[in-house]
């Protein structure tokens, strides 16, 4: 028996309906055809068709495109603790099934829409749980799911110190909400007194500070990315363009390869890359180098130099929205051609784009594209994408969005 709706009701289109009953998750804000007066923002509301049949249920997003986020199509759910407490030990038992138990130590324990907590993110770092909240009904909710992550993983044996919300992101304002970082205060806990831990993956030992780097401090997507990488370097000369804090030069060193150079643009993220390469006893088999790589790639070309026999892009999104995939396209391809020509016949490609809006049909397309204006031909040897611990919904394209692909050129 269903139980008694005391939710307001918000009603959408026909458009709105077909999308839910596909599987996608949100109700945009040109869909409500009319909401209960007074709801407050982050509010639950039920979901009804214009014929007053039940939907589902989510949160309310009064400031965002996105009006109403889902997290059930069941009318008979109970939104209390014990509700989220099965979210959690769902989402944790399903790493623990498609990972290596020495994965889980550094992955990501929720994602989002596709763990069914729509604008939460949780990523682990050893000890460390760091956060980002980027919906309005879920910041309301942390002081219920935040101790129940504790709680879940510690009752599973895992040593955990403490969460650290991320949530120094424009995107927040979206949703009316302010930007920040810093420890959450779990209940009769001490707040951890430093930003910076260390993980192993790979085998490979990182230095992660979660405070200042990028997104959450460490990209834990490309992790069997990486492995893949490593076992292609054996005994190769690597050019990694895009290094960030070093994660596939360092794959590559470990995996044997000859010689390993680095280079990204920001000199922060470069030593920070050689202070993981000291970390692993590699200062030998690896250097690093501050440099645009638009430019670094075709002086290479001009030069005439053919030092490498393996070439990784791992740039960062080029685009962020649908309105600049063009200029994006264009990046990606550029980066590309220059790499199929510095490549001997033989060498090998790995190339990836991590923007949902450069979608895989388009990736390919520049792909053929560049390869034809290098004239070369590209033997691929895998097309990978994100590790598992970021799940990807098939009803919910936005949670497929990392491409990576690795080719020898012939």
């Amino acid at each position: 028996m269903k139980q008694t709706r005391n939710y307001p009701i918000c009603v959408i289109s026909e458009k709105g309906e077909r999308a839910l009953r596909m599987g996608h998750p949100w109700v945009y804000e040109a869909e409500v055809r009319s909401l209960t007066p007074e709801t407050e923002n982050g509010a639950l509301v039920d979901i009804v068709s214009s014929k007053g049949r039940y939907l589902g249920t989510g949160f309310l997003s009064t400031h965002s495109k996105i009006r109403v986020r889902l997290i059930s199509r069941n009318a008979n759910d109970k939104f209390d603790a014990s509700f989220w407490e099965r979210r959690i030990r769902y989402a944790w038992a399903y790493r623990k099934t498609v990972m290596d138990a020495e994965d889980l130590d550094c992955c990501r324990i929720i994602f989002g829409e596709a763990d069914e907590f729509p604008g939460l993110t949780v990523d682990r770092f050893h000890d460390i749980l760091v956060t980002q909240t980027l919906s309005f009904g879920m910041e309301q909710l942390k002081p219920v799911i935040f101790p129940l992550l504790s709680k879940v993983l510690r009752e599973d044996g895992q040593t955990i110190r403490g969460i650290y919300e991320r949530n120094d992101v424009a995107i927040r304002k979206l949703e009316g909400l302010e930007e920040y970082k810093g420890f959450y205060d779990l209940p009769g806990e001490e707040r951890p007194s430093r930003t910076v831990t260390r993980i192993t993956e790979n085998g490979v030992k990182y230095r992660v500070d979660f405070e200042n780097g990028q997104k959450t401090g460490f990209f834990l997507d490309q992790k069997y990315n990486r492995r893949a990488v490593a076992r292609i370097a054996r005994g190769k000369r690597v050019l990694d363009c895009f290094t960030h804090t070093g994660s596939f030069a360092l794959n590559a060193a470990l995996g044997g390869a000859e010689h390993v150079h680095a280079v990204d643009i920001s000199e922060s993220a470069v030593q920070l890359a050689r202070e993981n390469a000291q970390l692993n006893g590699l200062e030998g088999k690896m250097d690093f180098t501050a440099a645009n790589v638009f430019d670094l790639l075709p002086e290479l070309e001009r030069a005439g130099k053919r030092d490498y026999d393996f070439i990784i892009l791992d740039p960062p999104a080029f685009t962020k929205s649908r309105r600049t995939m063009d200029g994006a396209y264009r990046g990606y391809k550029e980066i590309n051609m220059r790499a199929m020509k510095l490549l001997p016949r033989g060498g090998y490609l790995a190339t990836c784009s991590c923007s949902h809006f450069m979608p895989e049909e388009q990736f390919v397309k520049m792909l053929f594209s560049a390869a034809r204006d290098a004239q070369v031909e590209l033997k691929q040897i895998e097309a990978r994408q994100q590790s598992p611990d970021h799940p990807i919904l098939w009803n919910v394209p936005e949670t497929n969005y990392l491409k990576f692909y690795l080719f020898q050129v012939v």
